[in-house]
């Protein structure tokens, strides 16, 4: 009983301390305010509801601090608080939504989650006319998510006994190597990498004559793969008013999400002159493998719904180079979307502008995702590598003998058989949770079984785009807005954390 008081001890302390921090960031939005006070309803409303929300977290955050100790956190307690952390940020983080536009609070709580989680589910609307600070902080809360709000909150104050497990709670964004000996040297690295990033994106988008606002989130949206965008129409908006920079401005952000969905470590080895890394391990093979390979499929699919393809083979009508150009930015652009689970689109992918191929395609990549320690979500490229591997021993082992011992080995180095079963375990639940979400939303709902089903895909993989359209989105009970809450915390957390909040024992 007395170690259960304990663990409970330090995860409302190290909670007191992320809502400090959370309360400091909260201000920023403020910033944005002055800036166009007066327009687009931004003025006393908007600005209240941050600062109401930043006095509200900070204060919370001191109370706890002082109430309850700081001991060292174990493997459990870290998972706990980490999933009770983002349960609690996310509470806080939707305020300047109900206060600043009038949201009820499920449907603010829904987008706070979505942001954190980096999901990019929305369940606002008339995103042209909203007031300009809460659109930043729309995207801001997927830039903060996008490595982990806790590595964020590590990196910058905790040094307290036992932070390694709380690194490793957030452990397929950031966990499968490190740059420099120590965590916190590892965290300050990843960090400037990202931030670096991240701003190399918005100077590009604002050389292409992007509206500086519209580039500063687009960038926090596109290095987070969040798909979080101040416009209803997302990236369309660029081409529906005749930007003329509309098609660099895809393959920018198309350019960008990539390296979001990109493991950091590979980044930090070609900066130090480590081009090796761009080939040399298992995961980035398959990676480069499975964008060529989508993107080639979505291309001929594309053709043959413009009529491209048809013209070529019944009238011998070659394709042209724009009708070219056109399908490769439009099947590049959704391929790295979707794959890096970002979810920025030009179209939504239920509509008729994707053939059925691609629609199927889709799914499969919400499931397959971005690499290990990206800050892309989806069951992760890597993990599928494991399990391609894993049925292929299988056969080996069928042909061979039924006793043959043959050990499961990536990149030269044996996989322990705890960490394949843990894979198997993970895709399993997934699985299980896709069809929970799928059967809730038919239930609850008027959508049919692929758009129930892409609902739950969108949420558990991270992902906002999906067969639902916007619009019922919106709209749809809250009963499945519960059930994808659910989902976008469970696979931003990879299960395990949110499942341990419902075992008593665990708490003690």
């Amino acid at each position: 009983m007395r170690n259960g008081f304990r663990r409970v001890n330090c995860i409302f302390h190290f909670i007191g301390g992320l809502l400090q921090i959370l309360g400091l960031l909260l201000l920023l939005p403020l910033i944005v305010a002055g800036i166009y006070w007066g327009q687009m309803g931004e003025g006393q409303r908007s600005a209240s509801g941050f600062l109401m929300a930043a006095i509200l977290s900070f204060s919370v955050g001191m109370l706890l601090r002082r109430t309850f100790k700081r001991q060292t956190l174990d493997t459990t307690g870290s998972m706990l608080m980490c999933a009770l952390g983002w349960l609690c940020v996310s509470a806080v983080g939707a305020l300047p939504f109900v206060i600043g536009i009038g949201a009820n609070y499920l449907d603010a709580y829904f987008e706070a989650m979505s942001g954190f989680t980096t999901t990019g589910i929305t369940v606002f609307s008339g995103l042209d006319n909203m007031p300009r600070s809460i659109l930043f902080w729309r995207s801001l809360t997927q830039w903060l998510g996008g490595i982990g709000i806790l590595s964020f909150f590590l990196a910058v104050i905790y040094q307290a006994g036992g932070a390694h497990h709380v690194f490793g709670a957030e452990s397929h964004k950031i966990a499968s190597g490190r740059p420099k000996p120590g965590l916190f040297n590892t965290l300050r690295i990843l960090w400037a990498i990202y931030a670096m990033f991240t701003l190399l994106a918005a100077t590009v988008l604002v050389l292409e004559k992007m509206p500086v606002f519209d580039a500063v989130c687009h960038s926090l949206a596109a290095l987070s793969t969040g798909g979080f965008s101040p416009h209803d129409k997302s990236i369309e908006f660029y081409s529906l008013t005749g930007h003329p920079n509309y098609k660099l401005i895809e393959y920018t952000l198309a350019f960008f999400m990539m390296l979001g969905g990109i493991n950091f470590l590979i980044h930090y080895r070609v900066m130090t002159r480590d081009f090796k890394a761009l080939w040399d391990n298992i995961e980035i093979r398959y990676w480069w493998r499975l964008i060529a390979a989508f993107t080639a499929i979505v291309i001929i699919d594309h053709l043959y719904q413009t009529g491209a393809l048809g013209n070529l083979f019944t009238h011998g009508i070659p394709v042209t180079l724009g009708e070219f150009e056109r399908s490769f930015r439009y099947g590049i652009f959704q391929v790295i979307s979707v794959m890096t689970t970002t979810g920025f689109g030009t179209k939504d992918i239920g509509s008729d502008f994707f053939g059925a191929m691609s629609k199927q395609l889709f799914l499969v990549m919400m499931v397959v995702g971005g690499c290990v320690g990206s800050t892309g979500g989806g069951f992760k490229v890597l993990r599928i590598a494991i399990l391609n591997r894993l049925m292929f021993r299988e056969l080996f082992k069928l042909r061979v003998s039924g006793k043959a011992s043959a050990g499961l080995i990536i990149d030269k180095r044996i996989i322990p058989e705890d960490e394949v079963r843990r894979v198997a375990a993970l895709f399993f639940t997934w699985m299980v949770l896709l069809l929970m979400g799928g059967a809730i939303t038919a239930l609850f709902s008027d959508q049919g079984p692929w758009e129930s089903f892409s609902g739950m895909f969108s949420a558990v993989g991270n992902i906002g785009p999906c067969y639902i359209p916007a619009d019922a989105m919106i709209h749809i009970h809250p009963v499945v807005k519960l059930a994808y809450i659910f989902g976008m915390l469970a696979g931003r957390l990879e299960i395990l954390p949110v499942l341990l909040l419902f075992s008593r024992k665990a708490w003690r």
